[in-house]
């Protein structure tokens, strides 16, 4: 069966294609599309294959997210609460220790978090703790966000070939591994299918000076989402891999001559400007509702085009 076509109210069309555009009370069984006022929706003909799509308007009301590795008002991850939030989505928020909490607290209340919870990756335990408040408190999960990493100063800074055995392995586990302890924990709780993110940089796959051993763990934070995309699929949970471009947060202040890693972002992309968390946040927005139902498994840069440049 041919699908119908749809036009938008603008479009000069005929009286016959103008019957395929209907509202929801002439919707019957066997249309192919359909368009409400305040709302789209798709649905397939009865025998086809493909799931029928209700976007809701804002497009993430009613979804449940948890965002992890707001610090400040500076992190990327409260740019995405932020952009989560203006969507319609409740938001669960994370901060790391006692010392955290009196900067992240009144980001928490902005967006209305009603789930403000401790969470330190290196601390056992902790992290099961949040996914058990999660169940108790909403019994599903839509959204995962991911944004925290870390290395110890001395194996950050000391260049690759210097990095220890036990700064390496910490890096590691907090900057990668966390992130599939964390879907592993999510995933059972996605009943209906989700989205999860984490953060990467364009140092996972070129050379950045100073980057040093976090380009090796941020390239294998971005073959671990290739992975789990694909372990996940079939559930309908989508992982996504987002490359900001450099930004001035708590975690990039660990890093030598930032400053000049701005300059040059700023100077190599097309756009000619840096991003901010709100670019960041969007763009995982978008990536979290339907209208990015069949987009996984890669990375997503937000860089103002500067990973183009040779």
């Amino acid at each position: 069966m041919k699908k119908r076509a749809t036009f938008p109210r603008t479009a000069a069309v005929s009286k016959t294609s103008r019957r395929n555009v209907r509202t929801l009370a002439d919707h019957t069984k066997g249309e192919d599309t359909l368009r409400i006022r305040g709302r789209s929706a798709i649905t397939m003909h009865p025998h086809s294959s493909e799931e029928s799509t209700l976007v809701p308007q804002p497009a993430l009301k009613g979804s449940k997210a948890l965002i992890v590795g707001i610090a400040n008002e500076h992190s990327i991850a409260y740019g995405c609460a932020k952009a989560f939030h203006e969507l319609g989505a409740d938001v669960a928020v994370t901060y790391l220790s006692d010392k955290a909490k009196p900067y992240v607290e009144p980001l928490a209340r902005e967006v209305n978090a009603p789930l403000f919870l401790p969470l330190d990756f290196a601390q056992a335990g902790m992290l099961e703790s949040v996914f058990e408040q999660i169940t108790q408190t909403w019994g599903r999960l839509d959204i995962l966000v991911h944004s925290a990493a870390f290395a110890p100063k001395e194996d950050l800074q000391g260049g690759l070939l210097n990095c220890s055995a036990e700064g390496f392995a910490k890096a590691m586990d907090i900057s990668c591994h966390s992130f599939i302890r964390m879907a592993r924990l999510a995933a059972p709780l996605m009943k209906g299918g989700g989205t999860m993110f984490t953060m990467t940089y364009h140092g996972a796959n070129k050379v950045i000076s100073n980057y040093n051993v976090m380009g090796p763990v941020k390239a294998a934070l971005e073959c671990a989402c290739r992975y789990l995309a694909l372990e996940l699929g079939p559930k309908k949970i989508r992982v996504h891999a987002i490359s900001p471009g450099p930004l001035k947060t708590r975690a990039s202040s660990g890093l030598k001559d930032f400053d000049r890693l701005l300059a040059d972002a700023e100077e190599r992309a097309p756009l000619g400007e840096l991003v901010d968390i709100m670019d960041v946040g969007f763009a995982c927005a978008y990536l979290a509702t339907p209208y990015a139902r069949r987009i996984t498994g890669g990375t997503i840069y937000v860089d103002g085009g500067a990973n183009i440049r040779a």
